[in-house]
């Protein structure tokens, strides 16, 4: 049988039960007295009623009430515990609520027996689902104090007024006591004190009357923290927003024991108070609103009990006072993205030892001295920002600036996260990074960085970024061109930094515009296999961006240049996809491969050589990334070439006899000088500014005479099987153009290999250090320089020529 209840309700407890149906839930159980059934039943002070419910589960369905109202205005109140009352109800999910009326000339107080409350937010659960609401009555405004979970620091609530006071049981709970008792009071002038007792090391986090909604206008009201006086607080405000006043303004007020101003005021986005010894008060305070846009103000904050600690009065000294356009954040570990957990114990940073944070920012221009309150400073990291800038290249021009972090940040007891570089370049301004030193190894999958640091590079522009890749010490790049604004991080991994921090060699200048989105200029170790990717991996190119590496080639040694896949990957939807690979010397041939063919099997590369890639705009869901290796090796020398080198010795004497009788006669004709071309050599780097400003394509200084056909010898020192002996044939008068640049994709008549016999490409441009690859004659000591002239004059290495003019020094052979 089902079971029956019976609840008698007395006059004088004034209270009403009502039951009814729980929101939502479909109509599938009822209640029933004597021989009528419904669906709610409410009964009123002084019945008698007995019922049951149609089903063997009515907690699934139904929901109670329990209202007693308290008159403490035109009777004595009932003050002591309060009981939950009447006995013998039904096991329903229940709220009993306790509305109280009280003159405001008389406060209320409420005193929660232990384990006290924890406040939520509103819409939170409690982990056993009991919950307590209270609220504050005055005349006809009703303000929501909060809501409460069983087990936290807050001990007693005082309001100003009445209250109605609301407590949850779930229809499973155990509780027989309501856990609080109401007392009465003198008045408080204010809208509550909520008190917080603090025993231990711990933290407690508090929320403004009606929050989220505004804190009522022009109110105020008190938090009381009963500290022990070995302990130490620190307050943190972690979420608030400020009405519109018309008058007054709002604030927050410390009284803390001990201050010589007390009460301290402060704003509420100011730094809040910390180390505080023992109890103290925080007041809130409105202001008058603007009726029109009143605006909201709530708060939600965090109060931190912990012991003392030991080296809270060691301060460290953080000069920035040299820096410029620099932040440091020393912060805790996971800030700002996770929060503290309420059972971690906190870590602040201190720039005084009442003005502490879990993150404190300090800017360049400035001294700091700053102290830390925390267990374990593993726990806290650091985090740096700098900017550098350039508007105007000819006063950025020829500045080599560092990329090392300070000593200054170094020297701390903290952990270096990451430091950022900001390099801000505006168009036609460029950014190159170099490593002198130690040189950048490039992290891929097969070369795995192992050190303490690593730099991530990152190519901006407006539209898109370019993520040039990961790159750690101690490899063969030398340095990267790129363009647009680049931001440069380095992370670190472990303990190591602080000792590897001191050989730091990263640097950085402004260049002239570049022609690709990235250069690389790269020198391979000949001990280690070398391997390369494109930028943006795995993710691939962007449409359009063309890439470059610059991999110079000892001259004792030979390049093996291979591919990781045989073919491209990636699908065009407009345009072509290539790969370029020329060395760069005069008469080689160029490998070209599209998208739609098989890249080329590994390649022998006896002299620097660049690589380019570009990349077409891809079809969907397809991806031009690409890798390749280097590997160095000593060259072989051909038997064959040695013993036609031996036998030619003969005829290289008759070819100087002859060579210098012709001189003789050539002098005596006043005819120009001879001399024998070397196209193989070239040792030209990119980048460099040219001497020349009118350019050799715009005159004729590389056209030279020809030696008479009966003195040509040199096709009997051609390479031989692919021996690598410099090339001395007849020189042809140059028709194309000369400069630095890697090759460029080929126009749509592609061919797969182009052999450039009438058009080479441009040599670097030239310093004044730099080697004149078309210049036979040598400057005159003192005599000055001609620029376009056929005479023109160079002071570099005479290794190109087999053989030397000396005729304009006067000599004669």
């Amino acid at each position: 049988p089902l079971a029956s209840f019976t609840v008698s309700l007395r006059t004088m407890d004034n209270i009403t039960v009502t039951i009814k149906l729980r929101p939502g839930v479909p109509q599938g159980c009822q209640i029933r007295v004597k021989y009528l059934s419904r669906y709610d039943l409410k009964i009123k002070p002084g019945e008698n009623v007995t019922f049951t419910f149609t089903c063997k589960t009515p907690e699934e369905y139904f929901i109670m009430e329990i209202q007693k109202n308290i008159d403490c205005v035109s009777g004595p109140c009932p003050f002591g515990d309060v009981h939950l009352y009447p006995p013998g109800l039904p096991r329903l999910n229940r709220t009993f609520i306790w509305d109280v009326k009280a003159s405001t000339k008389a406060g209320l107080e409420l005193k929660f027996a232990t384990p006290w409350l924890r406040q939520i937010e509103p819409g939170g659960t409690c982990p056993d689902f009991v919950s307590y609401n209270i609220s504050s009555c005055i005349d006809t405004a009703t303000v929501n104090i909060g809501t409460f979970c069983r087990g936290g620091s807050v001990s007693q609530v005082k309001l100003q007024g009445g209250l109605i006071m609301a407590l949850y049981l779930p229809w499973n709970s155990s509780l027989i006591t309501s856990g609080f008792n109401i007392a009465n009071r003198s008045s408080i002038k204010r809208l509550c004190i909520i008190e917080s007792t603090l025993k231990e090391e711990s933290s407690v986090t508090l929320m403004s009357p009606n929050y989220p909604l505004g804190f009522p206008e022009d109110e105020l009201m008190t938090w009381q923290f009963v500290v022990p006086s070995n302990m130490r607080a620190s307050v943190f405000f972690h979420n608030y927003s400020l009405s519109n006043c018309e008058r007054k303004e709002e604030r927050v007020e410390y009284y803390i024991p001990g201050s010589v101003s007390n009460p301290e005021v402060f704003k509420l986005n100011d730094i809040q108070p910390a180390n505080i010894a023992g109890s103290f008060n925080l007041s809130l305070q409105g202001c008058d609103q603007d009726a029109q846009n009143p605006g909201i103000l709530r708060l939600l904050f965090q109060v931190v009990v912990q012991h003392p600690q030991i080296d809270e009065n060691v301060t460290h000294l953080v000069d920035l006072s040299k820096e410029w356009d620099m932040t440091v954040t020393i912060h805790s570990e996971g800030w700002p993205n996770r929060s503290p957990l309420m059972s971690e114990p906190v870590c602040l940073i201190c720039k005084d030892p009442r003005t502490c944070d879990r993150a404190l920012t300090l800017v360049s221009g400035a001294v700091y001295k700053i102290s830390f309150l925390c267990k374990d400073l593993a726990r806290l990291r650091i985090t740096a920002e700098k900017k550098i800038s350039c508007a105007d290249f000819w006063r950025c021009q020829g500045k080599i600036y560092s990329l090392s972090v300070p000593k200054t940040i170094t020297q701390l007891p903290v952990r270096l996260h990451r430091f950022i570089w900001k390099l801000l370049a505006p168009e036609q301004i460029n950014v190159e990074i170099m490593s002198p030193t130690l040189k950048l190894q490039q992290h891929v999958q097969e070369q795995r960085c192992n050190t303490s640091y690593s730099y991530s590079i990152v190519s901006a522009t407006p539209e898109r970024d370019l993520n040039v890749g990961v790159f750690c010490p101690g490899g063969s790049i030398e340095k990267i061109q790129m363009r647009n604004n680049v931001t440069i991080s380095l992370k670190t991994f472990g303990k190591g930094f602080l000792n590897e921090s001191n050989r730091q060699d990263l640097k950085m200048s402004f260049v002239q515009h570049i022609k690709d989105e990235c250069t690389f200029t790269v020198k391979p170790d000949p001990r280690a296999k070398l391997y390369l990717q494109t930028p943006n991996w795995p993710h691939g190119l962007p449409p359009y961006v063309s890439v470059s590496w610059y991999i110079t080639v000892p001259s004792k040694q030979v390049a093996r240049l291979g591919f990781s896949k045989d073919r491209v990957g990636v699908s065009c939807e407009t345009g072509r996809a290539y790969v370029n690979i020329q060395e760069q010397r005069l008469g080689a041939e160029e490998t070209v491969r599209r998208e739609d063919e098989a890249l080329p099997k590994p390649l022998q590369m006896y002299h620097n050589f660049w690589v380019n890639i570009s990349n077409c705009k891809p079809v969907d869901k397809t991806h031009f990334a690409l890798q390749f290796w280097v590997i160095l090796a000593e060259k072989k020398t051909d038997l064959a070439v040695i013993i036609a080198v031996v036998s030619g010795t003969g005829l290289l004497v008759a070819i100087g006899l002859t060579v210098c009788c012709v001189r003789k006669k050539k002098k005596k004709n006043q005819n120009p000088m001879v001399g024998v071309y070397n196209a193989n050599v070239n040792i030209q780097m990119p980048g460099k500014q040219g001497l020349f400003k009118k350019g050799r394509k715009n005159n004729e200084s590389h056209v030279y005479a020809v030696i008479d056909d009966a003195m040509v010898y040199g096709h009997l020192l051609k390479e031989s099987n692919g021996s690598v002996t410099p090339e001395v044939d007849v020189y042809r008068p140059f028709d194309g153009p000369v400069g630095s640049l890697p090759p460029s994709p080929p126009p749509l008549s592609f061919r797969k290999e182009i052999k450039l016999s009438h058009s080479v490409e441009e040599p670097p441009p030239l310093t004044e250090t730099d080697h004149d690859a078309y210049t036979f004659a040598h400057q005159k000591l003192g005599e000055p320089e001609k620029n376009g002239d056929a005479d023109e004059k160079s002071n570099g290495d005479t290794s190109t020529f087999l053989l030397e003019n000396k005729e304009q020094d006067g000599s004669e052979e």
